[in-house]
């Protein structure tokens, strides 16, 4: 709920808390971001118990941090507002110009979890006018963005704005991400010293080494386990996450748009708006985290409801070897083992017989369809599964009409090409012909077959991208926004997926126009396992696309049976990507199987809470999904290598209800393939037991020694 007392606003939601004291005349300072304590007394004999002594050898006054931190408060970190008007006035006083208008009641007037502030200041010697936005959400989960108003004489050129907040002192490492192509979300992990841990992303795009999502926490937390504050940027081009401590201050979080020399200069009268910067707070580990952030996304208006299809993807299946009769088998084969969306990959428009040619000329080969696309989508259809589309109309290669023709919509400096990558430049979107080109190729492909689905790629880094002479990367990020937008607004029902070069472009601001994301192009289920697993804190199992691959990736030509391959794409938006041509009778049969089981629980994997358990083994992983109401679970225990144990550590099963019964099953659909004789425990052998959830997530059950590379998928029901 949002309160406001006197010289205190408060938002409350789901156990967490924000508490500002604004009784100015500076902008509100952050006085607690945490757990709710409930009632909060007197709003003057909080705030001063709250307030610090004066730092040693520094102002003399107590530092505070305001949501715009500023060095006339004593505050020598990061300030949260830079700029200037032509090397002049490098530094804010903001002060409160309007009282601190509350919001966040229901419409009976009834008050709300959650809510909202909006707060209102100005500098009129700098000449510029702040309004900052903060939502809490049912969930906890709480974004903060500002619009920023040039309200002076001339041109104010802003360097750079961030939304931050403190987190608590119990706070003392810290947990980010980097990765690389095939590789995404790795987890770095190390204490949180003074000075700043700082993460830029200059690609132009969100990058396989994006962090995502940047916690710190109390030493030793978990998945289950310790307090954890995150922020996320929601924003798909140049971005800042960054966690600092400064001596007169404690640890704060923040994020932001990165932005460009001279990228936004605002004339009088103009106004730059940040992007949401997301912060949440979990005292339950970083499981607690995913499941506000999943309950944020899922509480959206446009979050996907319908069952989400499973899918083929034809790239690993026939890659640029576009025929008819080659297609349409996959089709018909891909129909037998119960497909819904079947989705045509690169290769089938102008010039494209590899990757060096064709793209930006975005109409069908007619030397490989000379009957167009008709053919291959009227028998999908027949078949009765929806027909998607590969594009990738943000990239243009120098081999393409569109490049030969207008060499002046490309996203570099006249003269001045950017390095190639994957044989690609970047077309300028922000330009209204090249957008309005794009945009009418997009929709006449749409109407023209009746398309359900694009999977949107984006393939490489934006470097030096320059946009009318200036930094290009803000005009271009907006520009594929309107782009998507216009889309989905002229197409109801389209939905669209966001890849690049598998999981480069993860974050809230491309999934508020889209209904999917692909995790990575790998579909190595051992590299999955972690992917999918860090993937996840940031986004639900239904937007996140698991497919199961060939036997041997590749990415990393490792061979992997297809036990593992199925377990580790059950848990997401699944798919395959294999050639089912060229599948044996008992491959197609366990595939058909593993398909029935995914959308037998499909509307648990997609609607319930994700659990990931603090296994003792390093070499093994156990997560899963848990419903809304604790009365059906499903779970899979991965060996990723060789236990040192002959005994293999119990398996504790988290988020179940401790006061009901439940049978317990192994899935048949997903069994190990090898025969070792200590996988034999009794639980497992005699197909189904009966335990509490207290008994199962405390004392656990003996658990198979598997092999590395085998796995085992358990399915609870409530007694």
């Amino acid at each position: 709920m949002t309160a406001h007392h006197q010289d205190l606003a408060v938002l409350t939601a789901a156990g967490s808390a924000l508490v500002l004291d604004t009784s100015g005349p500076g902008l509100p300072a952050v006085l607690h971001w945490g757990a709710d304590p409930g009632g909060l007394g007197d709003p003057h004999d909080l705030l001063h118990a709250l307030t610090p002594g004066w730092p040693v050898a520094s102002v003399d006054q107590p530092v505070p941090l305001r949501l715009v931190p500023q060095q006339n408060d004593g505050w020598t970190g990061r300030p949260g507002i830079t700029g200037h008007r032509d090397g002049t006035h490098p530094h804010l006083r903001l002060l409160l110009s309007e009282p601190v208008a509350t919001g966040g009641t229901d419409t009976d007037g009834s008050s709300a979890a959650g809510g909202r502030l909006r707060i209102h200041s100005t500098d009129p010697v700098v000449g510029l006018t702040v309004r900052t936005d903060i939502e809490m959400d049912h969930f906890g989960v709480i974004r903060i963005r500002h619009d920023i108003t040039n309200d002076g004489p001339g041109v104010f050129t802003l360097d750079s704005a961030a939304c931050l907040l403190p987190v608590g002192d119990q706070a003392t490492e810290v947990l980010d991400f980097t990765g690389r192509w095939a590789n995404e979300r790795r987890p770095q992990r190390g204490p949180l010293h003074h000075g700043l841990t700082l993460r830029e992303s200059r690609r132009g795009r969100t990058g396989h080494d994006a962090t995502g999502l940047l916690a710190v926490g109390q030493p030793g937390f978990g998945f289950r386990q310790g307090q954890v504050w995150a922020v996320h940027t929601g924003w798909s081009g140049n971005h800042v996450h960054y966690a600092e401590r400064v001596p007169e201050h404690g640890p704060v979080l923040g994020g932001g748009e990165l932005l460009g020399p001279g990228e936004i200069r605002l004339h009088p009268g103009q106004t730059h708006r940040t992007p949401w910067t997301y912060f949440t707070w979990s005292g339950a580990g970083l499981d607690g985290l995913s499941d506000r952030l999943h309950r944020h996304l899922r509480a959206r208006p446009g979050h996907p409801r319908k069952p989400r299809p499973v899918m083929l993807n034809t790239w690993e299946a026939v890659y640029f070897d576009h025929r008819l009769d080659k297609l349409t088998a996959l089709a018909e084969r891909a129909a037998e083992v119960g497909v819904e969306r079947f989705v045509l990959d690169d290769g089938w428009f102008t010039g494209r017989r590899d990757d060096t040619a064709g793209l930006g000329d975005w109409g069908v080969d007619t030397d490989t369809w000379p009957h167009g696309l008709g053919p291959l989508v009227d028998r999908v259809k027949a078949l009765g599964m929806q027909f998607g589309l590969w594009v990738e109309p943000e990239m243009v290669n120098p081999d393409s009409d569109l490049a030969r023709a207008h060499p002046d919509w490309l996203l570099t400096a006249p003269g001045r090409p950017a390095p190639s990558a994957r044989n690609q430049q970047v077309l300028d979107l922000a330009r209204p012909k090249a957008y309005a080109h794009i945009a009418d190729r997009l929709h006449t492909l749409i109407d023209e077959y009746s398309i359900d689905y694009l999977k949107w790629d984006h393939n490489r880094d934006l470097l030096e991208a320059v946009h009318n002479g200036a930094s290009g990367v803000h005009a271009q990020t907006l520009a594929v926004y309107r782009l998507l937008d216009e889309l989905r607004d002229r197409h109801p029902g389209l939905e669209i997926e966001s890849c690049s070069s598998g999981g480069a472009r993860i974050d809230y601001g491309i999934l508020e126009r889209t209904d999917r994301v692909w995790a990575s192009d790998t579909n190595d289920p051992l590299e999955r396992q972690s992917i999918q697993r860090w993937t996840g804190l940031l986004v639900p199992p239904e937007l996140m696309g698991c497919h199961v691959g060939t036997a041997t990736a590749h990415t990393t030509g490792r061979t992997t049976p297809l036990s593992i391959r199925m377990a580790t794409a059950l848990f997401g938006h699944a798919g395959i990507e294999w050639d089912l041509t060229q599948c044996g009778e008992d491959e197609l049969a366990e595939l058909a199987g593993w398909v029935r089981l995914h959308k037998r629980l499909r509307a648990l994997l997609h609607n319930g809470t994700a659990v990931r358990a603090d296994h003792p083994d390093p070499a093994a992983w156990l997560h899963g999904v848990v419903s809304e109401d604790r009365r059906h679970a499903v779970f899979s225990l991965v060996q990723l290598a060789s236990s040192t144990d002959s005994v293999p550590a119990r398996i504790r099963f988290p988020g179940l209800d401790p006061d009901r019964s439940y049978t317990v099953t192994i899935c048949p659909e997903i069994q190990p393939t090898q025969a070792h004789p200590s996988t034999a425990v009794p639980w497992v052998t005699q197909g189904m037991i009966r335990a509490t959830g207290s008994v199962l997530g405390t004392i656990g059950l003996a658990a198979p020694l598997l092999d590395p590379m085998q796995c085992i998928v358990i399915e609870m029901q409530a007694v």
